[in-house]
């Protein structure tokens, strides 16, 4: 199915994918979309969604099994709280891409904003996943409980950062892999920072192997080093603040 989205106000696009699925419809291309929010917020099964242009806040949210491909930008809030389901992105994204994610993956060819993954956290045998191609600015993986981040560090201007300041802080969960050089001022007082081995390699190569196959790049490339492995060091890193 084939929807315009030129001029569409986002309330509007949204209601008309609602009612083809209710149709049975199950694969959506959309063009011309122009900062239309919540464009596959809260729909599940085996839909695909297709977009041409730039989507709204909050892609994504809530979603429950849906693919959704972006072939540009995305704004931000991408995967809020995502269940299950996978979203890719050609190009770059904005600021708290999958904040509380807890199911699904989330691919990102460029580079991505600022407080990325906060929250992340896995949920019963859920583990979400997230690869970003380029680079991430302040407070990756920021109160981090689980789940996976991998940041390649893809076609970064000589001399920019992989990541910027506060890397991990306040993370008591999960696991990030950083393909680059992070220094320890850049990171959180509650990580610790390891060089990675084969079962991290096994850890990220199926998802690698997927990212390499949807945008076309080698696998063995992507999991040349230099990596960085990045975990917590306590469940609790603020447990001594609190009263008992």
């Amino acid at each position: 199915m084939r929807i315009d989205a030129r001029g569409l106000h986002y309330r509007a696009l949204n209601e008309k994918i609602n009612q083809f699925i209710l149709k049975g419809e199950r694969t959506f291309h959309l063009s011309h979309v122009n900062g239309q929010r919540f464009i596959g917020d809260g729909l599940k099964g085996k839909i695909k969604i297709t977009i041409d242009g730039v989507p709204g806040n909050d892609l994504a949210a809530f979603m429950d099994g849906p693919r959704i491909r972006v072939k540009g930008n995305a704004q931000d809030g991408v995967a809020n709280t995502m269940n299950e389901g996978e979203v890719v992105i050609d190009g770059n994204a904005g600021d708290v891409l999958g904040f509380a994610m807890r199911g699904g993956r989330v691919f990102v060819r460029g580079s991505v904003g600022y407080r990325v993954g906060i929250h992340m956290k896995s949920y019963k045998e859920k583990v979400p996943v997230m690869v970003v191609g380029g680079g991430a600015r302040d407070f990756l993986g920021e109160y981090q409980a689980g789940g996976i981040i991998i940041v390649l560090g893809l076609g970064l201007p000589r001399g920019e950062p992989i990541a910027g300041y506060m890397v991990g802080t306040g993370m008591h969960g999960g696991v990030m892999y950083i393909r680059g050089k992070v220094e320890d001022w850049q990171i959180g007082k509650e990580v610790k920072i390891f060089e990675i081995d084969d079962s991290d390699r096994k850890v990220m190569r199926p998802h690698l192997k997927d990212f390499a196959r949807t945008f076309k790049l080698n696998v063995e490339d992507l999991l040349k080093g230099p990596y960085l492995k990045m975990v917590p060091f306590s469940k609790r890193p603020y447990g001594r603040i609190y009263a008992y």
